[in-house]
């Protein structure tokens, strides 16, 4: 450590395993030191090997089973770190040397560096050699307890937080990183390309130079046309394709995945608090009566296992005896799960700005409304049909005349945006009601800037 980054890196290491206590999938920190010259960790001794070996072992890949057994240990771990506000940014299953590491000194903070420069400093050869372990076991018996051991890259991150240094390693790195503007779901991708490796033996993108790889993160979707995968199960699948999704809105959460039809059945471990879910009731909470109304029609079309993952996520928040939730069981139910790691990354401050729907009571149909994703469902098959079905169930229900001001004025438009010329499609001229565009354009909560992009 000869650099005052690299110093910074290893107290925040430590920092970072002294506040994630408490998790089964976490290796234990015992103490600490430092010293003028030397930093001193003593932690649990793992000694049944890195996950990769034991793929190999395997003839380089898993059954099904196995797989899942081992990708749960992986997902309720970091659902754990992702509530507590704790973004990990370095998830794979084997030692790496010469990978992405060493770009957390050179791209940092504000710097204007993107995928161009990081192709520049490839063919500069200046990556640094370097080797590191993520999951160790505890020990070689066949069922022992898989460990996350680093968090050499990891770092805090608020809930409406977009992180830019880019770091990790070349075939885990997700594409937001790669854009400088992400956060947890960068951690997500990394076990789907975990997943992808577990169940057919190799990666998904790969090249000969770390540019190449990058390239292909950004450009090509993963193979799932040669063996194994058309023996494998549809399920498995859908999961690793949902976990690979290149948009961050639309991809799964780490609860998401445990609550994923592919996996629920084999998950004894209580699913856990889900961050995205306290996120999207901030949005429905501060959002219009309108736009409430249209995604209270959408969640009258969810499916059953759509159903089974917010009835956990209700369940979880304590609702009263007539079944309903404030913003106290939001508060309560964090603080029930808190490290020194969520206060530090300031997750309870984040509600902070809704304490005027202090009072207000949600039954777990409105709650349904509040906490779906309108990007993760426009992801998924016959979402054309769903939205169509929705927005039936809005017209009777929620549509209403409204003139082209007021639906500006709704979205939150910015003078800048000539709203006359962007939104003359999203009302219907024979009434003067939402449109089926205008209503799909409602529930994704257009933007100003997303407005004059589509300008």
């Amino acid at each position: 450590m000869t650099t005052a980054i690299a110093i910074e890196d290893a107290r925040r290491e430590v920092k970072i395993l002294r506040a994630l206590t408490g998790h089964n999938n976490l290796v234990k920190l015992y103490d600490a030191f430092e010293d003028h010259e030397n930093v001193y960790i003593v932690m649990e001794l793992c000694e049944g090997g890195e996950l990769l070996d034991r793929i190999l072992s395997r003839g380089g890949k898993y059954t099904e089973d196995d797989a899942k057994a081992v990708l749960i240990q992986i997902l309720n771990f970091v659902s754990f770190c992702h509530l507590q506000g704790v973004v990990h940014r370095d998830l794979k299953p084997e030692v790496s040397r010469g990978e992405l590491s060493d770009f957390r000194v050179l791209f940092r903070g504000s710097e204007k560096k993107t995928f161009e420069n990081i192709q520049e400093l490839d063919n500069d050869n200046r990556l640094s050699e370097l080797l590191d372990q993520n999951f160790l076991f505890t020990s070689k018996e066949e069922n022992s307890q898989l460990k996350a051991i680093d968090f050499g890259l990891s770092d805090f991150v608020m809930p409406d937080e977009r992180l830019n240094d880019i770091v990790g390693s070349a075939y885990y790195v997700a594409p937001e990183v790669l854009h400088r503007s992400y956060s947890t779901e960068a951690d997500v991708w990394s076990i789907g390309i975990i997943a992808y490796i577990l169940l057919c033996g190799s990666r998904p993108f790969w090249a000969r130079t770390e540019s190449g790889i990058f390239r292909a993160v950004l450009k090509a979707d993963p193979c799932f046309d040669e063996p194994p995968w058309p023996s494998l199960s549809s399920e498995a699948k859908d999961f690793v394709k949902c976990l690979l999704n290149k948009d961050p809105r639309k991809r799964m959460t780490a609860v998401q995945a445990l609550s994923h039809p592919w996996i629920k059945n084999n998950n004894d471990e209580k699913v856990p608090l889900d961050i995205l879910i306290v996120k999207l009731m901030k949005a429905y909470m501060r959002s219009s009566a309108l736009r409430k109304a249209a995604l209270q029609a959408v969640a009258k079309t969810l499916t059953v296992d759509e159903l089974f993952y917010l009835k956990e996520q209700f369940t979880l928040l304590e609702p009263t005896e007539s079944g309903t939730i404030s913003l106290d069981n939001i508060k309560a139910a964090l603080t029930i799960y808190a490290t020194d790691a969520m206060k530090e990354s300031r997750v309870l401050e984040f509600l902070a700005s809704l304490n005027r729907f202090q009072n207000r009571q949600m039954d777990f149909e409105e709650f349904c409304a509040a906490a779906l994703s309108v990007h993760q469902l426009e992801s998924r098959d016959r979402w054309e049909q769903r939205a169509r079905c929705a927005y039936e169930l809005f017209e009777k229900n929620g549509n209403r005349a409204i003139v082209i001001e007021e639906l500006a004025s709704e979205l939150g438009v910015g003078p800048s945006v000539p709203v006359h010329a962007v939104l003359h499609d999203w009302i219907r001229h024979t009434d003067g009601k939402l449109s089926f565009l205008g209503f799909v354009k409602l529930l994704r909560g257009a933007s100003s800037r997303s407005l004059a992009k589509a300008r």
